[in-house]
């Protein structure tokens, strides 16, 4: 499977229903989950970005599924980064050589 980090920003909208983020969180879990994306883990942050989420998905279209889904229930909109492993990195340098 191929790890995905998700970096959250609440939208005026997710920002008015703060009380609700942790259920939100755990809806969306299930959400994914039910779409084949696992979230491993999920961080409320400072700074500039709310959330942070670390998934694995067996395929980027299933990743992008979910950021769709999470984005357009109108809470916060979603950025996607590919995350690779060492062994995946090392696996890639070879490929450059």
């Amino acid at each position: 499977m191929a790890s995905y980090v998700m970096l959250l920003k609440y939208t005026s909208q997710g920002a008015k229903a703060i009380s609700d983020t942790t259920k939100r969180a755990a809806a969306a879990a299930d959400m994914a989950g039910k779409m084949g994306v696992k979230i491993r883990e999920v961080l409320w942050t400072m700074g500039a970005i709310d959330l942070v989420l670390i998934c694995d998905a067996g395929n980027d279209e299933a990743m992008a599924a979910v950021a769709v889904k999470l984005a357009s229930a109108g809470n916060v909109s979603t950025q996607t980064l590919r995350a690779f492993s060492s062994k995946e990195v090392d696996a890639i340098l070879a490929k450059a050589k």
